[in-house]
């Protein structure tokens, strides 16, 4: 049910953050309206049709009576207006700031006096001081801090999860003043059903989002590097992991795999290790890290001319299957996902790729999983979506397949291990 209208939340970008956090607001009682550059998504969103591949979007866009429009002028109605447009990376993985940039320039054109400005996008420490607030502050003639407000609050969203949302992952709030934190933390705490942690500076906010992805991601390298180690000493990691799992304090639990995908952990990494050798200091601890999650794809590739040559066959002129081009199991979302550059690898060796992904259509040169599989001699499984995990071995075997490669350790490895298949997963043994 919802409570007494709250006031108005315009929301810059509606994709996978914006939107949750949209259909949220409007719940607990906000008048919301959602802005996009991208006049299709927009007329897709009018439709009540979802433009990206969650569920949770798909039953809230049934409910919702939010209005969505490319009018940027729209903004002056808002009390509160959350940036949760994407920051793509260019290909020395620095982020593009291009989109925050227009969005901070859309909202100072319209900017009215009170309004608290929320940026959600990931980006490095630093950008929300000398790239939004000088940005707004110039193009409005307005002063932050006095005339509006600016707050960062790392957007937290893991698509496809129906147990940690937008509505109980706790927040941490970081502002330019202490009226711009009181107003974010009163905002938050009316939406989230989480704790909301007020940090010191704005800083200090853009820096949790960088540190969290980074530990992730150094967690990862670090069973990567065991997998591949493991697996020349005939110990199974996933059996090692699953027993350390059990102290029941001081051990969190990474799995290893094919690579790292999303917008989070292959990339925050880099913009603490860019940001802080700008200042002096080098991060040779983050960057081997990222240096081992990134050479997973190389790896994975290799797995699959060693396996063929088990099989007294070449990957040169091999047709080689690659299942699954998202990143992460059940959702559409290819953003850095590995299954792209493990493509590139093999096809660089002489394998004739085709790939399939149900989610992902129209980038999958197979039309369906049978047809992915047809006379295809090896397989890798890039993508733990679950018609993935549920491959059995005489299905392969049928579809004439010699090789198959687990890049996500998804499989039933006893299952296929008994098989007259070449199996390998990552880190895996008999």
């Amino acid at each position: 049910m919802m409570t007494k209208e709250r006031g108005t939340l315009a929301i810059v970008g509606l994709g996978y953050v914006g939107l949750p956090l949209l259909f949220l607001a409007e719940e607990k009682g906000y008048r919301v309206i959602g802005v996009d550059i991208d006049e299709n998504k927009v007329a897709l969103l009018k439709e009540r049709k979802a433009p990206l591949v969650d569920d949770m979007v798909e039953a809230g866009l049934k409910a919702t009576k939010a209005e969505f429009t490319t009018n940027t002028e729209r903004l002056t109605e808002a009390n509160v207006i959350a940036i949760c447009v994407p920051t793509p990376v260019y290909e020395n993985h620095m982020p593009n700031l291009e989109p925050v940039k227009r969005a901070a320039r859309d909202i100072a054109s319209h900017l009215a006096k009170g309004q608290l400005i929320i940026l959600e996008s990931t980006v490095n420490p630093g950008v929300s001081e000398s790239v939004v607030m000088p940005i707004l502050e110039k193009e409005s003639g307005l002063k932050g801090g006095t005339d509006f407000f600016l707050a960062h609050c790392p957007e937290r969203i893991n698509p496809g999860d129906p147990k940690w949302t937008v509505r109980n992952i706790p927040r941490v709030v970081g502002a330019s003043s202490d009226e711009g934190l009181k107003r974010a933390l009163e905002f938050y705490s009316s939406v989230v059903e989480a704790p909301i942690k007020p940090m010191g500076s704005l800083k200090e906010a853009e820096a949790v989002k960088v540190v969290e992805n980074s530990f992730r991601d150094i967690n990862i390298a670090f069973v990567n590097e065991l997998a591949m180690s493991f697996a020349q000493l005939g110990i199974d990691v996933v059996n090692v992991i699953d027993g350390a799992a059990t102290k029941p304090f001081a051990f969190m639990a990474h799995y290893p795999g094919c690579g790292v995908g999303g917008h989070c952990i292959p990339v925050d990494p880099y913009y603490l290790i860019e940001y802080a050798k700008a200042k002096g200091f080098h991060h040779d601890f983050l960057a081997l890290a990222r240096r081992i999650n990134s050479g997973m794809t190389r790896y994975t590739a290799e797995r699959v001319c060693l396996g063929l040559n088990m099989a007294k066959m070449s990957v040169n002129g091999s047709k080689v299957a690659v299942l699954g081009l998202s990143y992460k199991p059940n959702v559409d979302d290819t953003r850095e996902s590995p299954s792209f550059e493990i493509v590139t690898y093999l096809r660089k060796y002489g394998a004739n790729v085709v790939t399939y992904d149900p989610f992902v259509p129209a980038l999958s040169t197979a039309e369906s999983l049978e047809a992915a599989l047809e006379a295809a001699d090896a397989v890798v499984v890039a993508t733990a979506h679950d018609v993935f995990k549920a491959l059995q071995p005489k299905q392969l075997l049928d579809a004439g397949v010699k090789v198959v490669i687990d890049g996500r350790n998804c499989l039933d490895k006893n299952a296929f291990f008994k098989s007259d298949l070449v199996y390998e997963g990552v880190g895996r043994v008999s």
